[in-house]
């Protein structure tokens, strides 16, 4: 008789801990989210109704005062046109040319491994060490790249005196340091597509960018649009390649030429010590991030119709 309720124990605890374990494996994530980025998130948005700043002891209340002001601030939309401008020319071509090298890669080669790994060096390269090098590729006097222009005749640019230049030259680093890790995850994508797909479509006379256009890219769309989302919010919050490319300049340049969002954080929060406004324009930027890549995980969730 004794028998059967301690079985009935057993059963019970271990319906119990099937259902509890699962949230016990994941609990430590969500309190570290919670500790390092929930809190703080709230947090912020607190000190952005506050004029808080570091010369002061005191906080006043004054509501939604920073936003006011931030929309006005001519320097905060200088900051997001070039994140945006930024964001675009870095980000759109290395998708394309992470998908082509993904592509590439994907067809039986010799010294693949060796071509995978080099794919990946920039990206564990430091940042520091990227930016550094191509400060010196365009350099205005002594660059390669103005040297190499200059054998079609082209003059000296002064890469980071301009609007346009600065913004070429950032991305450019941007794309050198990432289109190799999204190659790799484009590729790890890639091979998960049926080579009997490949092999009909070699037979009926398809071309590689036939069949890329019209099997592999519909094939990896989930792929896709994840590093679409993930570029686009890491685009929206470039700060180490302008910060380092303007000689620690936190505004981006001498007349705000290539300042970011990040930067203007930046320089509010920890040049200026003024944490309400920066904590205002935070709360702006993240979102701006979240408008941003809603926007393009609807454009490429289109994309689907547009390839047939």
């Amino acid at each position: 008789m004794s028998a059967i309720p301690l079985t009935l124990l057993r059963g019970r605890r271990h319906v119990v801990g099937a259902k509890v374990s699962p949230y016990a494996y994941v609990a430590p994530f969500f309190l570290l989210f919670c500790a390092f980025g929930l809190f703080p998130l709230i947090y912020t948005a607190w000190v952005s109704l506050h004029e808080w700043t570091l010369l002061s002891d005191e906080h006043t209340f004054i509501g939604l005062g920073n936003f006011g002001t931030l929309l006005g601030d001519p320097y905060f939309w200088n900051a997001t046109f070039n994140t945006l401008s930024i964001g675009i020319i870095s980000t759109v071509p290395q998708l394309l040319l992470a998908i082509w090298l993904a592509h590439l890669l994907n067809r039986p080669l010799r010294l693949q491994t060796f071509f995978r790994v080099s794919l990946l060096l920039p990206n564990v390269t430091s940042v520091v060490a990227v930016v550094v090098i191509f400060s010196q590729l365009f350099g205005r006097d002594f660059g390669l790249i103005n040297w190499v222009l200059g054998g079609f005749g082209v003059g000296a640019i002064d890469w980071a005196a301009g609007t346009a230049s600065s913004h070429v030259a950032i991305s450019v680093m941007i794309m050198w340091r990432w289109t190799g890790y999204n190659a790799l995850i484009f590729l790890a994508a890639m091979q998960a597509v049926p080579r009997d797909l490949y092999e009909a479509a070699t037979i009926d006379g398809a071309s590689g960018f036939t069949q890329l256009r019209k099997i592999t890219v519909p094939m990896i769309r989930p792929t896709i649009v994840f590093v679409v989302i993930v570029s686009t919010i890491g685009a929206m919050q470039i700060l180490a390649e302008p910060l380092l490319f303007g000689g620690s300049l936190v505004t981006g340049g001498p007349d705000r030429q290539f300042q970011t969002l990040s930067l203007f954080v930046y320089e509010h929060g920890f040049s200026k010590f003024d944490f309400g406004y920066a904590s205002a324009a935070s709360w702006v930027m993240f979102l701006f991030v979240v408008l941003v890549a809603g926007v393009n995980y609807l454009l490429t969730r289109r994309m689907k119709g547009g390839l047939r």
